[in-house]
């Protein structure tokens, strides 16, 4: 009797662990989309099929997903959004495009979106984000656009992010950055142009002769 009690009670507990964690592995995606919604302010109700009660958000406007159900690309450029980004979204790993540009997003950008080691594109271009451009965006070693101007980002560019091979594009104009141009890696490729309209940022920099960040 003893054994049989002791039997039911290990299969309910396990059957606890299995209930309680199985959601939260199967809706990490949708609590991170779910937590960007709420930052977000939606005048004109884009975002109104983001429904929090459903486990796979791949059914949502502007989601797109991969053949096993995981968030690739989030497409809410230019849909008159306002609010500010939030450090869940670090939690889409297998996100590739972050597509923001053109709305009046505000705030900071949140250094967890250096976890997403797959993005190939990050466009926050055209917005109202302020604060400094993370240091951890040099780990987003699969990167390939990096567009972040027309904003009001300061201080300098990260070095780090000479260190991504795949960067093509570039741009950070029309902010308020300081220190100098990287001139190493990908930013050999870089035209000045993608750079201009920074009132505190120096030319290129040189190498060996000048620290970067003199007037920072």
């Amino acid at each position: 009797m003893a054994l049989a009690g002791a039997l039911t009670l290990t299969l309910a507990l396990l059957l606890l662990i299995l209930v309680s964690t199985a959601p939260v592995s199967a809706n990490t995606e949708g609590d991170a989309l779910s937590a960007l919604r709420q930052s977000l302010s939606d005048p004109g109700g884009v975002l109104q099929s983001w429904d929090p009660t459903l486990v796979n958000p791949c059914t949502w406007f502007h989601v797109t997903c991969d053949q096993d159900n995981r968030v690739t690309r989030l497409d809410l450029g230019n849909l008159n959004l306002s609010g500010h980004l939030v450090s869940e979204l670090g939690k889409l790993e297998h996100l590739q495009y972050l597509e923001l540009y053109k709305n009046n997003i505000q705030g900071t950008i949140p250094e967890e979106l250096g976890n997403l080691k797959n993005l190939i594109s990050l466009d926050l271009y055209k917005n109202n984000i302020s604060g400094i451009i993370p240091l951890t965006l040099g780990k987003l070693k699969s990167l390939v656009f990096l567009r972040l101007n027309n904003n009001q980002l300061t201080g300098p560019i990260p070095r780090e992010l000479a260190g991504i091979s795949s960067l093509k594009v570039v741009d950070v104009s029309d902010n308020n950055l300081c220190g100098t141009i990287p001139t190493s890696g990908p930013f050999e490729n870089i035209p000045l142009n993608n750079f201009e309209n920074n009132p505190r940022l120096e030319g290129p920099e040189l190498q060996g002769l000048a620290l970067y960040d003199t007037n920072c």
